[in-house]
């Protein structure tokens, strides 16, 4: 733990790339492989559900301490985080014993689930006393499960690749997709032997674009590029390998269950099968709002009736693999050839599942009696269509049509380009529309988390509704520094009560949010939800009478998708 404990004050201590890589690898190198396993768990992202309430940690923290619960509650104000306020009101003691960490989760956090109350109690007062202060932190964090560490996954990657001696692209490789906590897994990521941990799960590295800026023409040649629409779904990679089909998201998690005829379509294609795309909800011939998709989202079965009521497609745009070959090396251009020849033999010649045939598009199939699968019309299988317009002006008018055929905008990728790993500028970019944007009324606030667990950084806006302010939604990104400062004063200056950990403040401020869509919600108390909400700049030029209305918001509803 002591160990453990040191990385993550180096991981916080410093915004320096490189001392953080060199801070993972002496850990890497140096822990016992049961612990890194766990300390990769959950720099991962990966956590434990919680273990204790915030309730009994506030009341065994102000029990342990020998203050009243009245006090912790106030320091938990000013903190901002409840595990770091009761790290820092237990006494100063030093460690009695460096615990291993693996130890710490596998018998005593995890067991402390569904222990009783008192035996939990128990477990914890013992180990508060066997722990220092910022071994104490780090154990409050994971059994609150709000562990975080400001350090990206690229940078663990690093890290695990010097220590194991392979390129980076083959430990991200490693360190995508289906692994456990355990001594033997990590060690299976170490393996220095580059061929190791090709598991039939494996997904790839996703390659991401990078946002385009200036003009077009600064890209050169316009036969050096291949444009598309920027689809508005889920990234996923559809793999087929050794008898078995897995649907993996961009957000490193198997979503198998939640698109079953995604699944099952591609058994069309041949073993050792990876294909980089996008999951849509799809009517006729245009795509659904993502609003739609969500419904399929973290479902682990699949009605007839929502598969009827959210039809989805897998929306290919590459070729990742090829018969158990890796394709990424290869251009743009053969990936893409061999990838149009693949789905049209997977739209045209006979499936077999479970021993029965799954014909191709303009039939009806029934996929057997399975009670979570019905009858659909096609496989739901589509290509990204390749633009073709005559020069860099004629893509102007195609990107004004982006929302009207339910597109975020336009893709660009260099023919001659590899598949990579991450967000490598020069070779794909994407070039979005114009967000909507709308001013607001700030009208509450609460403390942020991390580094801004002292500041109120988390705000809710309103707009106006009959004559009254009507909250719309919560934004935290999009200040500057010193314009958090400047609010985080204002806050504190001008609150007109509290809720809980939420202080309402006097409707003054207004700001600009920029937003991706809107929809109605039940759930939303303005009846109206927007996607992606964030602060664009502060209106200090508006009032709050300024601010936009409910119903110019409910405008935007019939603004073509």
């Amino acid at each position: 733990m002591r160990r453990f404990t040191r990385l993550f004050v180096a991981l916080d201590e410093t915004n320096r790339t490189n001392e953080k890589v060199a801070a993972l690898e002496s850990y890497f190198r140096e822990a016992n492989p049961r612990d890194a396993a766990w300390a990769l768990h959950f720099l991962s992202g990966r956590k434990l559900p919680r273990t204790v309430t915030s309730t009994a940690l506030r009341n065994w923290a102000a029990e342990a301490a020998g203050l009243p619960s009245w006090l912790v509650e106030e320091c938990h104000d000013a903190v901002g985080d409840l595990a770091e306020t009761a790290a820092l009101l237990l006494p100063d003691t030093p460690s009695t014993i460096d615990l291993p960490l693996h130890e710490l989760i596998e018998n005593r956090l995890l067991p402390m689930r569904d222990a009783p109350e008192t035996m939990r109690k128990e477990m914890l007062l013992r180990t508060w006393s066997e722990l220092d202060a910022k071994e104490r932190l780090v154990w409050n964090k994971l059994i609150t499960g709000s562990f975080r560490v400001g350090v990206a996954q690229t940078l663990v990657v690093r890290a695990l690749a010097s220590v194991a001696g392979v390129e980076q692209a083959i430990m991200a490789h490693r360190f995508t997709g289906r692994w456990q906590p355990t001594a033997d897994d990590f060690n299976h990521i170490l393996n220095p032997n580059p061929e190791a941990g090709g598991e039939v799960a494996r997904p790839y590295p996703f390659f991401l674009a990078s946002p385009l800026e200036g003009n077009l023409e600064a890209l050169g040649p316009l036969s050096d590029w291949q444009a598309e629409w920027k689809w508005d779904g889920i990234r996923a990679q559809l793999i087929r390998r050794q008898g078995e089909v897995l649907v993996w998201s961009r957000g490193d998690e198997m979503i198998t269950e939640s698109f079953p005829e995604i699944a099952e379509a591609g058994r069309a294609f041949p073993d050792g099968t990876v294909l980089d795309g996008e999951i849509l909800a799809w009517q006729g011939e245009l795509p659904e709002p993502f609003s739609r998709l969500q419904r399929r989202l973290g479902r682990k079965v699949v009605s007839r009736k929502m598969r009827g009521d959210v039809p989805v497609v897998f929306l290919a745009y590459d070729l990742l693999e090829w018969k158990g070959e890796d394709w990424r090396a290869r251009t743009l251009e053969e990936r893409r050839r061999q990838l149009e020849s693949a789905l049209d033999d997977a739209l045209h010649r006979p499936v077999e599942i479970a021993g029965k045939p799954l014909t191709a598009i303009g039939e009806t199939f029934d996929l057997f009696e399975l009670e979570h699968f019905s009858p659909i019309p096609a496989l739901p299988l589509r290509l990204s269509a390749v633009l073709t317009p005559d020069s860099w002006e004629s893509l102007l008018p195609m990107q004004h049509e982006s929302r009207v055929r339910g597109v975020e905008g336009i893709m660009f990728k260099r023919r001659s380009s590899p598949y990579g790993v991450g967000r490598q500028r020069g070779d794909w970019w994407k070039w979005k529309i114009d967000p909507f944007v709308m001013d607001a009324v700030l009208i509450n606030a609460q403390l942020g988390h991390g580094r801004r667990a002292s500041l109120y950084t988390d705000y809710t806006f309103a707009i106006w509704h009959e004559n009254k302010l009507i909250p719309v939604a919560k934004a935290y990104s999009g200040l500057s520094d010193a314009e958090i400062l400047e609010v985080d004063a204002f806050v504190r200056a001008n609150t007109t009560d509290k809720f809980g950990p939420i202080r309402a403040v006097k409707p003054e401020l207004v700001f600009e949010l920029a937003f991706e869509a809107v929809q109605e919600s039940t759930r939303h108390k303005a009846g109206i939800a927007v996607r992606f909400p964030r602060m664009s700049r502060w209106r200090h030029d508006k009032k709050a009478a300024d601010a936009d209305t409910l119903e110019n918001l409910r405008a935007l509803l019939r603004v073509p998708r």
